[in-house]
């Protein structure tokens, strides 16, 4: 740990004559190789340490702990004019702007505990005692001294009033930051406004963003001009032009449009085509809807959703939808309008080439170093593929009740009977190739039953049983610490593969009407590589259509021959 000096007499006055005042030279400490020339016509007033390596130029600090290496440089005012906790205890709006499911923002927050906080709301034993443990660490956290940690960049920022800052933090010219916590490897760029902020590692906060209570978790990008407020943003998230006000964000939540409204809802792995509003316009009781967008959906251009609304995961949405529907049954389904009406087609996105590489993607793009939050991404897993079986009942059930019908209602959707028809046969073949792949992974053990529900938790898949032991050790005083939680969260990560084949055995098993043998399981785990293979072949197909020639209208502009222009959309897209 650093140790300070005070300042002798010849240093103060050297500090003088190089244009430096200070309210109190006696209340400056600094470190033993302190040389006066690192400092040039600085304005130094209440309690100040400066540690080894710092340089300081034309700046007023009050306050703050200067950590080793950090240079500020043109800051009208780095001060902590009280008793902070630097955005630790800040409670956010999330999900619903009328706070019935306000988090408590804190350093460390993982994306796993945040839904906890926002989602079981029906547990106030658990939220109590959370808030408990939050508030204990906020307390923590508190302190009368800003803090500027190693290595850090300050130039050009105007107003730095009660934040914190981690390691090799870079700031260049913010109007506004106060009370946050900007936790290592941060960075805040031109015009950035910032209040009740927690910003986790690897943060980008870029040119002219305005947040104000907000959590900004590791290696998210908020950019070029984006407004926040009362929002949650959860790993590798990214967001540029839009708007968002009352959203949980989870893990790759991406908006890049500047016409992009997101308002009062739950997104993971989401992405919002120019012009979409997911948008809280029923205002008989006050702004108390919300909407959630399970994993992997995706709004097309124009896209709009009046809440309340539910999609099933990996939906894409076109057109307007305000019959406040609830498709969370269907995964990988298109949800479009047609003359007003939202027409469901179940299944249908799993032909998609673009679902595919979605799905391929995201892990390629995670940028993160500590992976506070757990995030899975296997493609084949209890969740998905339980949604799938309740699918493929409901739509037998409809099936069955009238077999005659060309178009089937269910939950203020409408299903034609060829997509109903369809929808079955794409699930079916989804089904075996999820059940194989999970019954080829992991192993069988009593310790992981992964039996039941499967829930996905901001990103973590788990069993819904393993979620409520969790809360009910939090409840009885089992669980007392967040980082212990947070472990919890992530043992069950480790063996994610022995539950999931859990799962998958018990599944087959019910279908079997008896406990599989070897030769079944092993008869599965090829019908599921068979599967798989079939749908990848419909997938690649889809893909090759992209990539056609049939696409390469608008190329070659000035080309003379089909060659030439063949050559030409072929360099551009990057195909052979």
């Amino acid at each position: 740990m650093a140790t300070f000096r005070t300042l002798t007499a010849e240093e103060i006055s050297s500090l003088e004559k190089l244009g430096n005042t200070a309210e109190e030279w006696s209340r400056i400490r600094v470190s033993e190789d302190f040389q006066p020339s690192q400092l040039l016509q600085c304005r130094l007033d209440g309690e100040v340490e400066i540690a080894s390596g710092v340089r300081m130029m034309r700046s007023r600090v009050c306050n703050y702990r200067i950590g080793e290496g950090s240079v500020i440089e043109g800051v009208t005012s780095l001060e902590c004019r009280h008793r902070s906790s630097f955005g630790n205890g800040v409670g956010v709006a999330t999900m619903n702007e009328c706070g019935g499911r306000t988090v408590k923002i804190f350093d460390t927050m993982s994306a796993q505990v945040a839904y906890v906080m926002a989602v079981y709301r029906h547990r106030p034993q658990t939220i109590a005692a959370l808030e408990h443990m939050i508030d204990a660490y906020t307390e923590s956290r508190s302190s009368e001294l800003g803090e500027v940690g190693r290595d850090c960049r300050i130039a050009g920022a105007r107003f730095i009033r009660e934040v914190r800052m981690g390691d090799r933090v870079q700031i260049d010219g913010a109007s506004a930051l106060e009370n946050a916590t900007l936790c290592n490897d941060v960075t805040i760029g031109v015009d950035v406004k910032a209040y009740d902020l927690i910003a986790a590692e690897g943060a980008l906060i870029g040119n002219g963003t305005i947040v104000e209570r907000c959590f900004v978790g590791e290696s998210c990008i908020l950019d070029k001009g984006f407004t926040a407020a009362e929002s949650l943003f959860f790993a590798n998230s990214h967001c540029e032009n839009g708007e968002a006000a009352s959203i949980f964000a989870g893990p790759y939540t991406v908006s890049h449009h500047k016409s992009s409204l997101l308002i009062a809802g739950m997104f993971s792995f989401f992405n919002a085509g120019s012009g979409s509003n997911q948008s809280n316009h029923l205002f008989k009781s006050g702004a108390v809807h919300q909407s959630v967008h399970l994993r992997g959906c995706k709004f097309a251009s124009s896209a709009y959703i009046m809440s309340p609304a539910l999609e099933g995961a990996f939906t894409m949405i076109m057109g307007h939808h305000s019959y406040h529907h609830d498709t969370s049954a269907f995964p990988y389904s298109y949800l479009i309008e047609k003359e007003g009406r939202s027409h469901l087609m179940p299944g249908a996105n799993l032909t998609s080439y673009g679902a595919v590489r979605d799905v391929e993607k995201w892990p390629a793009r995670d940028r993160r170093k500590v992976r506070r939050d757990v995030i899975d991404f296997e493609e084949y897993n209890p969740y998905v593929m339980g949604a799938m079986l309740d699918a493929v009942n409901i739509l037998h059930t409809l099936q069955e009740q009238d077999p005659d019908v060309e178009v089937y209602t269910y939950n203020k959707t409408l299903i034609r009977a060829a997509s109903l028809q369809r929808g079955l046969k794409l699930y079916n073949k989804a089904i075996v190739a999820a059940l194989g792949a999970m019954l080829d992974r992991g192993e069988s053990n009593p310790r992981y039953d992964g039996s039941g529900r499967w829930i996905d938790a901001a990103g973590q898949y788990m069993t819904r049983r393993a979620m409520e032991q969790i809360l009910d050790e939090v409840d009885d005083g089992r669980l007392t610490d967040l980082a212990a939680i947070d472990n919890r969260f992530r043992v069950f990560d480790v063996h994610y593969d022995d539950y999931a084949h859990s799962w998958a055995v018990s599944v087959y098993a019910a279908m079997l009407g008896h406990m599989p043998d070897i030769d079944e399981l092993n008869e599965a785990i090829q019908a599921g590589r068979n599967a798989h293979a079939a749908m990848r072949r419909t997938t690649d197909a889809d893909r090759d259509r992209d990539c056609s020639l049939d696409m390469a209208v608008s190329y070659g502009l000035d080309c003379d021959n089909e060659e030439d222009r063949r050559r030409d959309y072929y360099a551009v897209r990057g195909l052979k």
